[in-house]
């Protein structure tokens, strides 16, 4: 461990072009459940999978359904920046990291101070009416109770991207421009099987490619370096 951290540290400070590539795993830490471990959401029972409830068919269908799991699921009241999202914001003012991507929808990369965040899959910090496209403040989807409306009549819904919905191309483009431009890529807390977005590390071109993850991911084979241990262990010693 210790050898690999030296390594990991090395390759930090050799660079000023580190881009991010996080997962639900990066937010564990601060209280929030990821979706495929033994106790993430995949695992915890309801009506529905939550696969089905947080797809666009499911919300069109029964958004009293889909609220009531978003409001008891996806909202984690209190929660904080980590160890890493605080590391990360500070290798970005250093003037190091250039992006942070990120597959997690809780806003705690810009809450820890980091600038220049690409949310692959949106965030629960914003919404907008699924008919007029009018933006509304989070708290109407995120408190309260029951379905909330817009003064069209239309659904108010988070904006985030859900199954069956595709990922803002424009996000999508940049992030891939980043990946494909670093020297330095580091994907922490993903398992990199969820697609279109663990595509985007096949554009990296370079030679340090560092994977922090607890579990083995598809790609170690690949990777420069491999850390299976927590990121906030990681990241507080470098």
């Amino acid at each position: 461990m210790d050898a690999k951290i030296a390594q990991f540290r090395d390759m930090i400070a050799g660079s000023d072009n580190i881009v991010f590539f996080g997962g639900a795993g990066v937010s564990t830490e601060s209280g929030i459940p990821d979706f495929r471990s033994v106790d993430g959401l995949y695992n915890q029972k309801w009506k529905y999978p939550p696969e089905t409830i947080l797809s666009h068919s499911f919300f069109e269908r029964y958004p009293e359904e889909y609220y009531r799991f978003h409001r008891e699921k996806l909202v984690v009241e209190g929660v904080k920046p980590n160890r890493t999202h605080l590391r990360l914001a500070e290798l970005e003012r250093e003037g190091k990291l250039k992006a942070v991507i990120t597959q997690n929808i809780d806003g705690l990369h810009q809450a820890a101070g980091s600038k220049n965040v690409l949310e692959l899959h949106g965030s629960i910090l914003r919404a907008y009416c699924s008919r007029c496209r009018k933006p509304y403040p989070s708290d109407i989807i995120n408190k309260g109770a029951g379905v909330p409306r817009c003064g069209c009549g239309g659904v108010i819904r988070p904006d985030i991207v859900l199954y069956e919905e595709q990922l803002d191309q424009d996000i999508l483009y940049k992030s891939a421009n980043y990946i494909r431009n670093a020297d330095v890529l580091i994907v922490g807390g993903t398992s990199l099987n969820v697609y279109p977005a663990a595509g985007l590390i096949n554009y990296y071109r370079g030679n340090k490619l560092v994977l922090v993850n607890l579990s083995a991911t598809p790609y170690d084979s690949e990777a420069d370096l491999v850390i299976n241990e927590k990121l906030g262990d990681v990241f507080s010693q470098v």
